[in-house]
């Protein structure tokens, strides 16, 4: 399938420009940076729309974080001003006193409530610079439900949702990011295993199913069909009882 990554680039420019038009005239663009393929495509694009002075870049280690250097390049390599914000005193303070209350959590509350925190963390800095925040998601990741619900699937506008990994990555090099960054092996930072280890498929395979149609393997193809079917409230606004007065 043929993808023109400089015609989309081009547009997704002009979509930024315009929604901070409608959105957030003279407003900053809010980016959670983690040093992946996204935050990065997401804050380039930031930048190609609203230049380097309006775009501000959010570092959220919880506690230590094993490649913030690749956060650092980013910023620098953007030259955009940028806030390192450690969630891991906010992060242990409620987990603790989510325990002592519950008794025990589950595993996905402690990995979740991360990716809540730093939301809010982008909308607090957001609120004090006059700020609008990026979703940083991709459309493969939302396909399979690869988000934390009011954590990383949040924000205000999304430029990147509409598209799949391969196509993120070539509006990456379209825009001259670092390849370090374009190819950096994608990692939640939550459970301590890749997307790819923890999805059980590659996000080619994925890629080329959400495009083509086309997975080979059945059981895979079965497990993509499954994520997806429970994962659609993900990225749908909560249902609402439909009264009508």
């Amino acid at each position: 399938m043929d993808f023109n990554a400089e015609a989309v680039c081009a547009n997704i420019v002009a979509w930024i420009r315009q929604w901070f038009e409608k959105n957030g005239k003279d407003c900053n663009a809010i980016v959670g940076i983690s040093g992946g393929k996204d935050s990065s495509v997401v804050a380039a694009l930031c930048v190609e729309a609203l230049g380097r002075e309006r775009v501000i870049g959010v570092l959220m280690p919880n506690g230590e974080q094993h490649d913030i250097d690749m956060s650092r390049l980013l910023v620098k390599h953007l030259g955009i001003r940028h806030f390192v914000i450690n969630i891991k005193e906010g992060y242990d303070g409620l987990l603790n006193e989510i325990k002592t209350q519950l008794g025990e959590v589950s595993r996905d509350t402690t990995i979740n409530l991360a990716p809540r925190l730093r939301m809010a963390a982008l909308y607090a800095v957001g609120q004090s610079n006059n700020g609008r925040v990026a979703n940083t998601c991709n459309l493969s990741e939302d396909w399979v439900g690869y988000s934390t619900r009011y954590g990383d699937n949040a924000g205000d506008f999304s430029p990147l949702s509409m598209l799949c990994v391969r196509e993120v990555k070539a509006i990456g090099r379209v825009l001259g990011l670092p390849e370090v960054l374009i190819e950096k092996v994608p990692i939640d930072g939550l459970c301590g295993q890749t997307d790819e280890e923890k999805l059980g498929f590659t996000y080619e395979t994925l890629d080329r199913y959400i495009r083509e149609g086309v997975c080979e393997d059945e059981v895979t193809k079965a497990r993509i069909d499954r994520l997806y079917a429970l994962n659609r409230f993900k990225v749908r606004y909560m249902d609402v009882f439909p009264y009508e007065a």
